[in-house]
C-alpha cells in the first residue's frame, strides 16, 4: 500500500461542481435509474422512491443521506497481516489487470487457460508494488464456465497471500467466494468485522443495473464485503460525447448503486467507481490512454472526495496490441493522473493490452516497473540538514566532482531509485548482451520470477478444507 503526500490536482472549479451537480440530479429525478432486480425495487419502494415498472426516480436528497452512511475509508485483511491495505485517505491500493480472454506471451496470443491465471497470481505475490492479485486476472477458458470461479479464487487464496478480489457473476459464485473467504479467514464474523475481499459491481451503462451484478452486490453488502460501484462509460456508446454529460452521468449512476448498498446494509464499505474513456469516432473502437480519459479522472477524484468516498480509477490502460511504445505512453497517460487524482483503489494496474482484452506477460512487467518509478516519484522529499549536504560542498569546493566525496559515498547505493528494468548501459555493451528491447527485457524478468515463485506459508488444514469445498461444490454444479 502506497501512501500519496502529494497534493490532489484539481480542475473543476466551484461552478463546474455546482453545474455537475444540477446535472446528476435532472437525471436521477426526471429520467431514472433501472434495476433489474426485485429485491432492490422492492428496497427503493419502501425507502419512498417512485418505483415504475423496473426504473426508480429518485429525490437526490433521499441518494445523498445513504451516501452519507459509507465510510470514508475502510480496511481490508489480507491472511498475511504485512500485506492488508487501507481504502481511502491518501492511500493508493494497486491490483493486477482483470477481465481478459487472452493472454500475450512474446509474439503469441491465445486462448488464457488456468496456467495463465497462476502464474498472474504469482506475479503479484512476486512484486511488492502490486498489492492485489486482483480477481478475473484472465479468464481461464480451459476450466468449466459453472465452476471456473472456485478454481480462480483458490489460486488467489493459496498463491498469494495478497487481498483478492470477489467473483461477480452471480449471487450463487458471490456465495461461494464467501464461504471461501470464511474458510481462509476462520468464518463470517472475523470477515464482517474487517472485509477481506474488494468486488467490482459494474453499471450496465447507461442508467441500468442488471440482475447478475445486483445479485451479487447483495451477497457482498449483505457480508459487509466492500464493493466498487463503476459506471462503464465510454463516451459516444454508453454516455455522450461531452465529458460533462459523461461526469453527470456518472455521478447518478454511481451514488445509486451506492445507495443501494447502504440500504441493504447501512455503513457497508463501498468505492465510488470509475471507468471512464472514449471511442473512436470514425471506427467505434474503445480507445485508452487518451486525454480526455485522463482529464474525466481527474475530474473523477475531486468528486469523489466531495462526496467523502473512496475512489477507483486509473489504471496502465491501453489500445495497443503489443506491449510497444504506443502501450507505454497511453499507461501513463492514464497512471500520471490517477496518482494526481489520488485515487483509493487502482484496478488494472499491470498487464492490460488491447483495450482489456489480452494480459500479457511483458506488459505486466513493464507496468510495474512503471509504477514503482511513479511510486518513487510522490513520495514527500525529505529537507533537512543531512540532505542539504554542505559538508559535501566544503570538502570538494569549486571545480571539483563529488564521486568520492564522503557524502555521496556513504549514500551512493540507496540515493537514487534504480529501475530494475531500463538498461542504461553504452551502445558496444548493450549489443554484446543481445540488443533486447524493454519488452525482451520484460518476458525475461516474467519468465525468472515465476520460475524463482516461492508459496507463502498456508495451514495445512485450511488448504484442505478449501479444496474439499472447491471438490464438493464442483461437484454439485455438475462439473
Amino acid at each position: 500500500m502506497f501512501r500519496n503526500a502529494m497534493p490532489r490536482y484539481e480542475i473543476l472549479s466551484e461552478d463546474a461542481m455546482a453545474t455537475l451537480d444540477r446535472g446528476w440530479r435532472r437525471i436521477v429525478e426526471e429520467i431514472g435509474v433501472e434495476f433489474l432486480s426485485d429485491r432492490a425495487l422492492e428496497l427503493f419502494r419502501q425507502a419512498g422512491q417512485k418505483v415504475e415498472e423496473q426504473c426508480v426516480r429518485f429525490d437526490p436528497e433521499f441518494l445523498l443521506e445513504q451516501v452519507a452512511k459509507a465510510p470514508r475509508a475502510f480496511d481490508v485483511q489480507a491472511r498475511n497481516p504485512a500485506h492488508s491495505v487501507r481504502i481511502g485517505d491518501d492511500a493508493m491500493v494497486f491490483g493486477s489487470v482483470y477481465g481478459p480472454p487472452f493472454v500475450r506471451e512474446g509474439d503469441v496470443r491465445r486462448d488464457a487457460t488456468l496456467a495463465d491465471f497462476g502464474n498472474f497470481a504469482k506475479l503479484a505475490q512476486s512484486f511488492p508494488a502490486i498489492d492485489s492479485a486482483g480477481g478475473v486476472v484472465c479468464e481461464p477458458e480451459d476450466a468449466p464456465l459453472d465452476s471456473r470461479h472456485l478454481d480462480m479464487t483458490l489460486a488467489l487464496q493459496t498463491l498469494t497471500d495478497k487481498i483478492y478480489m470477489g467473483n461477480v457473476v452471480s449471487g450463487v459464485n458471490a456465495r461461494d467466494t464467501l464461504a471461501m473467504t470464511e474458510i481462509l479467514f476462520g468464518g463470517r464474523e472475523a470477515i464482517e468485522a474487517t472485509p477481506a475481499t474488494i468486488s467490482l459491481i459494474n453499471c450496465n451503462s447507461p442508467l441500468r443495473w442488471d440482475d447478475r451484478m445486483l445479485e451479487a452486490q447483495f451477497e457482498y453488502s449483505g457480508a459487509n464485503q466492500p464493493v466498487v460501484l463503476t459506471p462503464f462509460l465510454l463516451m459516444g456508446a454508453m454516455s455522450p460525447v461531452s465529458i460533462p454529460a459523461t461526469l453527470a452521468q456518472q455521478m447518478a449512476e454511481a451514488l445509486t448503486g451506492i445507495a443501494l448498498s447502504q440500504l441493504i446494509r447501512p455503513g457497508a464499505p463501498v468505492i465510488f467507481g470509475s471507468f471512464l474513456s472514449n471511442i473512436d469516432m470514425q471506427s467505434g473502437s474503445p480507445c485508452f490512454g487518451t486525454p480526455e480519459s485522463g482529464i474525466g479522472l481527474l475530474c473523477t477524484g475531486q468528486i469523489a472526495r466531495r462526496f467523502g468516498l473512496p475512489v477507483r480509477s486509473g489504471g496502465g490502460l491501453t489500445s495497443s496490441q503489443t506491449p510497444d511504445a504506443q502501450a507505454g505512453y497511453e499507461s501513463l497517460m492514464t497512471m500520471l493522473p490517477t496518482f494526481l487524482a489520488g485515487i483509493n483503489w487502482v484496478m488494472h494496474t499491470a498487464g492490460w493490452l488491447e483495450g482489456g482484452l489480452v494480459a500479457s506477460y511483458e506488459k505486466y512487467v513493464l507496468d510495474v516497473q512503471v509504477l514503482e518509478m511513479l511510486q518513487h516519484e510522490f513520495r514527500p522529499l525529505e529537507i533537512d540538514e543531512a540532505a542539504l549536504a554542505f559538508d559535501a560542498h566544503d570538502e570538494v569546493r569549486h571545480g571539483g566532482h563529488f564521486l568520492g566525496a564522503a557524502h555521496t559515498m556513504e549514500r551512493f547505493r540507496t540515493c537514487f531509485y534504480r529501475p530494475f528494468l531500463s538498461s542504461s548501459d553504452n551502445y558496444d555493451r548493450w549489443m554484446r548482451g543481445g540488443a533486447k528491447d524493454a519488452a525482451v527485457r520484460a518476458a525475461e524478468v516474467a519468465r525468472k520470477k515465476i520460475e524463482e515463485y516461492e508459496p507463502p506459508p498456508l495451514d495445512d488444514a485450511v488448504r484442505e478444507e478449501l479444496e474439499a469445498y472447491v471438490t464438493r461444490r464442483r461437484r454439485e454444479l455438475g462439473d
